[in-house]
């Protein structure tokens, strides 16, 4: 997969992906911003909608294709479990930043793959898969970015993913923003103080 790896200093590694028609470039300041010192892996999609990046293929707006979803979301476990061996990472401290699309395909790892973060970091995330078999969860933490006001992702999604991830022993938490679809400063900053809460 197209991706950008930067060495830092305190063993955490920081999965960065994008919102649709991203880059690999886009959330790179924004991890600066949260951890200066943990080394970035931030990876662009391999499917293209109409020209954009995206992590899955979806049937039409808010409604994704699950077979593409299952295999995108295996595709990038394997990249990333192969990036720590290439670059010699913590598989183990792997902490995702997902905005939008990239944050529906974080969700999926952690609904589909036990292991495969440590924790994760979703602005305007949608449940990937109401059908998964999720698993243990109780050494992960989650920090949901929500929109009171997201036209494209409903409050109630944000709920149940919280729901669902609690169900299955993840601790969560979920701050709500009157910011539409946007990621705003705000925004980042709550989610900045949550996570020096839990690593620093």
């Amino acid at each position: 997969m197209q991706h950008i790896f930067e060495h830092g200093t305190n063993g955490r590694t920081l999965l960065l992906l994008h919102g649709t028609g991203g880059t690999e470039r886009d959330l790179i300041g924004l991890a600066k911003e949260i951890d200066a010192d943990a080394n970035i892996l931030s990876v662009r999609g391999n499917v293209l909608e109409n020209g954009m990046p995206r992590f899955f293929r979806r049937v039409a707006e808010g409604i994704f294709d699950m077979e593409d979803l299952l295999f995108r979301t295996k595709e990038l476990d394997d990249f990333v479990q192969q990036a720590s061996v290439d670059y010699q990472f913590d598989r183990n401290q792997v902490i995702a930043i997902g905005y939008s699309n990239g944050a529906n395909i974080a969700g999926s790892l952690l609904f589909h793959h036990e292991n495969a973060l440590r924790a994760a970091i979703l602005h305007h995330p949608m449940v990937p898969n109401r059908d998964a078999k999720i698993p243990n969860l109780a050494n992960v933490d989650v920090w949901i970015g929500a929109g009171t006001n997201d036209f494209m992702c409903p409050p109630q999604e944000s709920e149940q993913l919280e729901q669902m991830l609690q169900a299955h022993g993840a601790k969560v938490e979920t701050a709500w923003f009157n910011q539409g679809h946007q990621l705003a400063m705000p925004e980042v900053q709550a989610s900045k103080a949550w996570y020096t809460g839990i690593f620093k």
